[in-house]
């Protein structure tokens, strides 16, 4: 089942993340049921994305390594069968996702409404596609939505050791829910095509 917030349903034993820098537990964002995005591959399998972020209230922390897939400040944990290396606890309850109003836990199931994106166009291909046809592409695969195309706006941004699939593609409106992860962030969660490993990233104005 795929959900924000509230709390993991684990499919094996808990894999809490902890940000490396701190040792905290990271922030519950959501989980992503891999079928939908890699079909047969991914069938049976979750993955959990976690973000090392402040609680309600606290307007002082930000840690800008959240950007960035490889410095200990995010998580995404496949299971079954996945492999993360980072640090994590044996807890299957932790810090999830909180309204910006009142700092109470949010828990929103989604529906999905199926939808094709185009192919992935680099961005320093030869030549220049018209402005309408760029114009129409944008729209295509911006906005929130799990799998697709990523709509990357400062260079091709793949993580390393590729090749890697969007699992989730977050825009900068986080409502209902509050994440403050930069002044206009959009954030990409990746999984590997034989949905064992996962990669997140932000690219931020």
């Amino acid at each position: 089942m795929t959900k924000f917030g509230g709390q993991p349903v684990w499919l094996c034993e808990p894999q809490w993340p902890v940000n490396d820098a701190w040792d905290e537990p990271m922030r519950f964002i959501c989980q992503i049921d891999l079928e939908t995005v890699l079909g047969e591959a991914g069938r049976g399998r979750l993955a959990y994305v976690f973000i090392t972020h402040a609680q309600h209230g606290d307007d002082t922390f930000f840690d800008p390594d959240t950007a960035f897939p490889d410095e200990g400040a995010n998580a995404i944990i496949v299971q079954p069968g996945g492999a993360y290396h980072g640090p994590t606890l044996p807890t299957a309850t932790g810090p999830t996702l909180f309204h910006a109003d009142d700092g109470s836990d949010a828990e929103y199931a989604l529906q999905l409404i199926p939808d094709t994106d185009p192919d992935f166009r680099p961005q320093h291909q030869p030549g220049t596609p018209p402005p309408d046809d760029h114009a129409h592409y944008w729209e295509q695969i911006s906005g929130d939505k799990i799998g697709g195309t990523p709509a990357f706006f400062q260079d091709d941004d793949w993580p390393d050791n590729g090749p890697w699939t969007l699992a989730l593609q977050l825009s900068p409106n986080f409502q209902p829910f509050h994440l403050n992860l930069g002044a206009a962030p959009t954030t990409f969660a990746f999984v590997s095509p034989d949905a064992t490993q996962g990669r997140l990233l932000i690219q931020d104005t």
